[in-house]
């Protein structure tokens, strides 16, 4: 089997996640082909907003800083500033909020189908 390449994917504009107040953008890239395991890929962007992305986790999912920074937070109260190269793991029931005072750019691994989440 050939392997996927998509130049500069991390450019690619990702569409709104619809979340009143909120700027924040959404896009699988990639998606494996195992009907019983299946992972997802893509980008998540969050820029400045007037409030938060609050997000319920229903599958497990990594992400990676690539760009700029975001502020995220737990329901336990755990906050960090993140930059480029820190990595994430959020579980299946996690509930995270997402925010930017300018804008971050996430890389995305995800335990789900296309199109869900």
């Amino acid at each position: 089997m050939a392997m996927t390449y998509i130049k500069q994917a991390s450019q690619m504009k990702q569409p709104s996640m619809e979340r009143p107040g909120s700027n924040a953008f959404l896009g699988d890239v990639l998606v494996s082909d195992d009907a019983d395991k299946t992972i997802v890929s893509g980008f998540f962007r969050m820029e400045k907003s007037d409030a938060p992305l609050v997000y319920e986790y229903t599958y497990h999912e990594m992400k990676i800083i690539v760009e700029g920074e975001m502020t995220i937070s737990d329901q336990e109260g755990n906050e960090v500033v993140a930059t480029a190269g820190d990595i994430f793991y959020f579980p299946k029931g996690s509930i995270i909020t997402f925010q930017s005072s300018d804008y971050g750019i996430g890389f995305f691994c995800g335990q789900r189908r296309e199109g869900e989440g």
